[in-house]
């Protein structure tokens, strides 16, 4: 990189971190990857008063439940909330602004309608029709011209971009410390043996895009090949045990409930697991899970939604099965349960796909972008090839 100062770089997320996700996890490990490259950073983002929250993050106040992109999303706006963003920036004073899913109504738009210089963009959703991004489109046009630079994480939160709001993006993914999941320690609670191997299932429990009912569906199955089959389930919501009993008690039976479980459990949990399913239907644009999974030298199932394909590099660095589909769900948990060779295998080439997703990488890519943002490019980032040769650079590709 030629980033040769310390930058003064102002992260803003615009979900709340009282109910932490995909794109809160993203601006927190971005931040500390920054700070540990020497950069001073700052982060802005809802908060209530009582939440825990790391010393580089200013909270901005607690936020409104609003059902977005098939989840409850956590937003903050309003005029309150502007004077807290026009404040933080003022006092800020960044070198860059990088925000993430600015078309949300919620702090990024907020910070982007008053800020001044170098802004880097991060787009997450990946979503075939959005009606919130259509009606969104007119407040945020003009606004969105002020971006120097824009990212997205997946090729499928490209073409949203692309479809929804016009412009380009480079695709930079999002990034996993593939070493600490890699010195992740199994649980005896959680390990499984040859007659009880364990599933891991990790996500909302009462968001249906989850697919934990298509999980649900395809253990009856497997239970008839391998009666002993644990599944493992964490994460929030109050449907879980509701869900367990409507597939039949034999799979209530199997089913061990969670609830929230913390970074280092989350971590114990997939290193335990035989299989981490991930049977998601849409709306997903990565499957930041799944690489998490994959450093933990744990075998990944997952549907064959296109972010996961890429991914798994299109089924070689996990199994995949046809998405919503609990039948072939079922048959491939059979067959990566009993076919330790082949199980073997996936895991062998996630090894080597995973060092691509590590921070490490991914912050040499961010900075590049940052590079470009400084210098004032006039070009989007997805169509400035100075900004392609530097991240191919970067990856080690040709140039």
């Amino acid at each position: 990189m030629t980033v040769d100062r310390p930058l003064r770089v102002g992260v803003v997320c615009p979900y709340s971190f009282d109910h932490p996700g995909g794109v809160q996890f993203h601006a927190r490990d971005l931040a500390e990857a920054l700070l540990a490259d020497g950069h001073q950073v700052s982060v802005l983002a809802p908060a209530g008063d009582g939440t825990p929250v790391p010393e580089y993050l200013v909270p901005a106040g607690r936020a409104l439940a609003v059902h977005y992109n098939g989840s409850v999303a956590r937003l903050a706006f309003g005029p309150v909330t502007a004077a807290r963003v026009r404040k933080w920036l003022a006092t800020g004073q960044f070198d860059v602004l990088h925000l993430h899913e600015p078309a949300v109504p919620s702090l990024s738009m907020l910070a982007l309608w008053i800020a001044e210089g170098p802004v880097v963009a991060t787009f997450h959703s990946s979503l075939v029709r959005s009606r919130s991004l259509q009606i969104a489109y007119p407040f945020v046009r003009q606004s969105l011209e002020k971006i120097t630079a824009r990212i997205a994480v997946s090729e499928d939160a490209r073409r949203t971009l692309v479809e929804h709001l016009g412009g380009d993006a480079v695709v930079i993914p999002n990034g996993v410390y593939v070493d600490r999941f890699a010195a992740a320690a199994q649980d005896p609670a959680w390990t499984g043996t040859a007659e009880r191997p364990t599933v891991a299932f990790l996500g909302r429990l009462d968001e249906p895009r989850k697919g934990l009912s298509v999980l649900l569906s395809a253990v009856a199955q497997v239970q008839r090949t391998i009666p002993g089959i644990r599944v493992l389930v964490a994460g929030g919501g109050e449907t879980g045990a509701d869900q367990a009993a409507e597939a039949g008690p034999e799979v209530a039976a199997a089913v061990e409930l969670l609830g929230t479980v913390t970074d280092a459990e989350k971590a114990r949990l997939l290193a335990s697991a035989d299989v981490y399913c991930a049977p998601q239907t849409g709306g997903e644009s990565f499957g930041i899970v799944l690489v998490e999974a994959m450093a933990t030298d744990t075998c990944v199932v997952a549907s064959d939604l296109g972010a996961f394909r890429r991914v798994l590099d299109d089924g070689a660095a996990g199994v995949l099965f046809r998405n919503g589909d609990s039948a072939d769900l079922a048959a491939t948990l059979v067959r990566v349960l009993t076919d330790r060779v082949g199980a073997a295998a996936a895991r062998a080439r996630a090894a080597q796909v995973v060092r691509r997703y590590d921070w490490s990488a991914v912050t040499k890519q961010v900075l590049a972008v940052y590079e470009m943002a400084l210098a004032g490019r006039d070009a989007p980032v997805g169509e400035d090839p100075s900004v392609l040769r530097l991240l191919r650079r970067d990856r080690g590709e040709p140039r």
